[in-house]
């Protein structure tokens, strides 16, 4: 693999946080559904997205420095 991305734009890790977020929850007694988890997983992915997306226009706005 010589591509290389954020570690939150990856579906492997948020599938790995919610299916054990959906373990904990089943734990205390919370009804996950399987078909839950991959929504979970997409819903997750894009909020990633968006949020990566507003660090970055925050980040270039608040810099002190210009690109060059």
């Amino acid at each position: 693999m010589s591509d290389m991305k954020a570690w939150y734009q990856s579906k492997t890790i948020w599938g790995a946080l919610v299916a054990i977020l959906a373990s904990v929850l089943q734990a205390a007694g919370a009804p996950i559904e399987p078909g839950m988890e991959r929504d979970l997983v997409e819903a997750l992915t894009t909020l990633a997205g968006a949020a990566g997306g507003l660090l970055a226009i925050y980040g270039r706005l608040s810099a002190e420095r210009r690109v060059s």
